[in-house]
């Protein structure tokens, strides 16, 4: 994603919390952790796919590939990754 396609910080950090809250807010639910990691994966690239061409959803979910296969998600376990896409 190029800088100018970057969402600004405020708004970064907003949807960030948002998302934070609603992962507290279903854990006390007891849904479980691959239940919700799995609808917020999937709601996050419908919405994606609905605002940005597929060429960059793909470099996004490159991007996140590489993250994973590097160990880099691994690295930072149990800190909050909302907006950090």
């Amino acid at each position: 994603m190029s800088e100018r396609q970057a969402p600004p910080e405020k708004d970064l950090n907003h949807a960030g919390s948002v998302v934070d809250k609603a992962i507290e807010f279903m854990m006390g639910q007891q849904i479980s952790e691959l239940a919700i990691a799995s609808a917020l994966l999937g709601g996050a690239l419908g919405l994606l796919s609905r605002t940005l061409p597929d060429q960059v959803v793909v470099q996004i979910l490159s991007n996140a590939i590489d993250s994973v296969e590097s160990g880099e998600m691994r690295k930072t376990a149990g800190k909050d990754h909302a907006g950090e896409a």
